[in-house]
Formats: C-alpha cells, sequence, structure tokens
C-alpha cells in the first residue's frame, strides 16, 4: 500500500476531530466509518489482497448509498456520480495531480491489464468474439490515455474505477487465492491506487461538509432493551 503522508490515517483522524462538529450526520457517519477501514487498511500494508479490500470497503463506506430504482440508478451511476461531485470541489486538482503522478506507474498498468478489464472474461466464458473484446480493450485503453491529455479527470477515474471494480469482484466473489503469484500483479497496482485516491476522497469530502454526499446505506439505529 503506498500513502501519502499529508492524508495518512493520523493526520485525517486529527483533522475530523477538529472539524467534525460541523459535519451533518450522514457525512459524520461517513467519514468516522471510512476513516475507520482506512487505519485497519494501514497496517496491513504488507497484504495486498487485505490492503486492497480493507481500501474498497473504506471507498464504499465514503460513496455508497441506498438506491431505490435500480434501474434508474445503477451502482456505477453512482459512482461516476459521486466522483463527479469530488472533482467539483477540488480547486487544488489533488486528484488530478494523483492521477498525473500515478498514470506512469500503477495506474497505467491496471488499465492495460486484460485481467481486469470484464469484456476480456466474457470472452474466456464464450460470451464475446476475441477481435470484440480485443477492440473493446484498445478502445478503453485509447479513452483513458486521452482523457489524461485532455484533464478529464472524470473521465480517467471512471476507466480506473471500472478496472478497480473487476478487481473488487474477483476477489470479494472468490475468484482468486490470497496470496497467489498467479495475477498478483493488479492486486498489488490496485491496492497501491486505492492507497493514494482513498485518503483524498475522504479528504474532500471532510473539508466540503455543506456538498450533498448522499444518505449513507445502514445508518445507526439504536438498541431498544
Amino acid at each position: 500500500m503506498s500513502n501519502s503522508h499529508e492524508f495518512s490515517f493520523d493526520i485525517l483522524k486529527a483533522r475530523q476531530r477538529e472539524i467534525r462538529d460541523g459535519f451533518p450526520e450522514s457525512l459524520g457517519l461517513r467519514t468516522h466509518r471510512a476513516l475507520s477501514w482506512l487505519k485497519r487498511a494501514e497496517q496491513e500494508a504488507e497484504d495486498d489482497d487485505a490492503c486492497f479490500i480493507f481500501l474498497w470497503i473504506a471507498f464504499n463506506a465514503a460513496y455508497a448509498q441506498e438506491i431505490s430504482n435500480v434501474e434508474d440508478l445503477s451502482e456505477h451511476r453512482v459512482q461516476v456520480d459521486f466522483l463527479q461531485r469530488l472533482i467539483d470541489c477540488d480547486q487544488q486538482q489533488l486528484l488530478y495531480t494523483l492521477v498525473w503522478d500515478q498514470y506512469s506507474g500503477p495506474i497505467r498498468l491496471l488499465i492495460d491489464n486484460r485481467y481486469v478489464f470484464q469484456p476480456f472474461w466474457r470472452f474466456q466464458l464464450g460470451q464475446l468474439e476475441e477481435a470484440k473484446w480485443q477492440q473493446l480493450f484498445d478502445g478503453s485503453k485509447k479513452s483513458a490515455h486521452k482523457a489524461l491529455r485532455e484533464i478529464d479527470t472524470r473521465k480517467i477515474l471512471a476507466v480506473m474505477f471500472d478496472r478497480l471494480y473487476v478487481l473488487r469482484n474477483q476477489l470479494m466473489h472468490g475468484g482468486a487465492t490470497w496470496g497467489s503469484g498467479v495475477n498478483r500483479s493488479q492486486v498489488k497496482d490496485g491496492a497501491n491506487i486505492l492507497g493514494q485516491v482513498v485518503p483524498v476522497i475522504i479528504h474532500l469530502m471532510m473539508e466540503h461538509p455543506k456538498k450533498d454526499w448522499g444518505e449513507p446505506c445502514y445508518p445507526v439505529v439504536e438498541v431498544v432493551s
């Protein structure tokens, strides 16, 4: 896991304690939960599988919300809308700077990795022709490169999170072996990317408490004795 010292758990937690009295209840709950999982991820810095899983839970705690009509609003759409709200708040272009700094390393490697591209697996299952998935793969990579040149942060983050979501599914649904030497690179790259992005996300949310971050899933319910 790679993490900017500026946005480590300790730094973010100290900032949260300073300003959380001004948070709406929903944001307070989101950041409290996300920070707890970020802390756990930092404790697993040597275990890429565990680190990625805990960071994904932290990301989920930050953005996930109840979807009243799944047909109208998919999880992918929720993610894209959430990323756009973050970008709207990001006057310092922290996310774009992060993408630019990391693109020649783990981000490019992840985007160029066919094993985290869903159409590749559809080809393996006989649902797509080889030429079709390859065409889609080439198009996706070109789109990401174009987005970087044009400073289209939302687009490149959307492509990146598409890849990360496939990796998330592989791990969460038992489609990978813990500590396996097979396809190890995408797990390491995914953990490194989330280790950079998730703390910035939490920082941006805390610094913009008036932004509508939505209602979190599973609100706290008092136990009735």
